[in-house]
C-alpha cells in the first residue's frame, strides 16, 4: 500500500485527489494541503483525515512514500525538492519551473537523490493516443514523414490568468510539444514559430498571443506542425494525425454522444466535449496508474523530469522564434 499526500487542490488537485482516493487500488492519500478551504473541504468529502494549510505537514510526515503536487506553477520546484530529499517519490505537474535554469538544477538535484520523478503530461496517456504511439512502434504505417496536431481552446483564460501563465507556448502548446517527441520518438532540433493575437486585444495588451502555428523539424528528417488557437466556439477540438510512407493514422474528436440524426436536410452529430476535464478524464486516471505502477514495480517513470524539461527548451526556441522571426536550433538553447 503506498501512501501519498498531495499538496494543491484546485482544478487539477481535485481530478487527482478523486482518482487516487477512489478509483486506484493499492494506495492510500493519507494528507492533503490546500489554503483554501474549498480545497480542504473537497479533501474531506473524499475521506482524507488529515487536511491542513501546512505544506511541512506533508513533507515531514514519516509515513508518507509519495506526494503529489499540483500546487501553483511557481511552487513546483520548491516542494519537489523538498519532498526529495525526505525521500519520497515526486508527481509533479507542468511545468517544474518558470525558468529553464531552475527547472534543470531541480532535475539535477532530485536526479542525484535517486527519487522517482514523474512530469504530468496527460495526453500520452489518452487511449487513442496510446494506440497511434503503439501503431507508429509496430511499423504500421512504415518511416514517419510528417505530425500535424491540432490544439483549440473552446474560450480563452481570464486576463488575469494570461498574465501569470508564462505565455501560450509555456502554458498551452507545451502539451503538444511534449506529445510531439511522445509520437515522433525522436528529439526536435529547430523550431519556427509563427503567432497573433487574432481573438481578444486583451490578450495582446496582456503581453501574450492566442493564435499559433509551430513548425519542427526533427532528428530524423521528418516534420510536424503544431495549431493552436485559444477559441473554438463548436467546444475543445484536439486532434492529430501522422502521415508515413505506407498510410495516415487520424484520431478525430471525442463527441458528448454517438447519437447521429440523418434527415433529408443533412447528418447531424452531437457537441464536441467541452474543455480538457471531459477530453481526459481517462487519461488523467491512467497517469496516475502508471505512476503508482512505476513505483510499485520500481520501473522508470513514463514521464521523466528530462521530459519535463525538454518541452520547456522547446517552448523557449518558440518565443524566441516568435520574437525574431527566424527558425531557432534546439542546441541555441541554454
Amino acid at each position: 500500500m503506498i501512501k501519498i499526500g498531495i499538496i494543491g487542490i484546485g482544478r487539477m488537485g481535485k481530478i487527482h485527489l478523486e482518482n487516487l482516493s477512489r478509483k486506484i487500488e493499492g494506495v492510500n492519500l493519507i494528507a492533503a494541503v490546500n489554503p483554501g478551504e474549498d480545497g480542504q473541504k473537497f479533501a474531506l468529502q473524499h475521506g482524507v483525515k488529515n487536511v491542513s494549510k501546512d505544506v511541512d505537514s506533508i513533507i515531514n510526515h514519516p509515513e508518507i512514500d509519495a506526494v503529489v503536487i499540483s500546487s501553483p506553477s511557481s511552487t513546483h520546484a520548491e516542494y519537489a525538492v523538498k519532498a526529495a530529499r525526505k525521500g519520497k517519490a515526486v508527481f509533479c505537474e507542468k511545468p517544474i519551473d518558470g525558468s529553464l535554469e531552475k527547472a534543470h538544477e531541480t532535475i539535477a538535484e532530485i536526479s542525484a537523490l535517486n527519487v522517482p520523478f514523474m512530469i504530468g503530461f496527460n495526453q500520452r496517456f489518452d487511449v487513442n493516443f496510446s494506440r497511434v504511439k503503439m501503431a507508429l512502434s509496430n511499423g504500421e504505417i512504415g518511416r514517419l514523414r510528417n505530425l500535424h496536431i491540432i490544439s483549440r481552446d473552446p474560450q480563452p483564460p481570464p486576463i488575469s490568468y494570461i498574465r501569470t501563465s508564462g505565455g501560450l507556448f509555456r502554458d498551452m502548446t507545451i502539451h503538444d510539444f511534449d506529445m510531439a517527441r511522445f509520437i515522433m520518438g525522436c528529439e526536435v532540433v529547430e523550431v519556427f514559430a509563427y503567432g497573433n493575437c487574432l481573438i481578444d486585444p486583451a490578450i495582446g495588451d496582456a503581453g501574450d498571443i492566442d493564435s499559433a502555428t509551430v513548425l519542427l523539424k526533427f532528428e530524423n528528417g521528418a516534420m510536424a506542425t503544431i495549431e493552436n488557437s485559444r477559441e473554438a466556439v463548436y467546444g475543445y477540438d484536439q486532434r492529430l494525425e501522422v502521415f508515413g510512407s505506407k498510410g495516415v493514422i487520424k484520431v478525430d474528436n471525442p463527441l458528448k454522444s454517438h447519437m447521429k440524426i440523418v434527415a433529408d436536410t443533412g447528418t447531424l452529430s452531437d457537441r464536441h466535449l467541452n474543455f480538457f476535464m471531459d477530453r481526459y478524464q481517462l487519461s488523467y486516471l491512467e497517469e496516475m496508474k502508471a505512476f503508482i505502477t512505476a513505483l510499485n514495480q520500481k520501473t522508470p517513470m513514463p514521464v521523466s523530469g528530462e521530459d519535463g524539461l525538454k518541452a520547456m527548451i522547446l517552448a523557449e526556441a518558440a518565443n524566441r522564434s516568435l520574437v525574431e522571426n527566424r527558425p531557432v536550433q534546439i542546441n541555441s538553447i541554454n
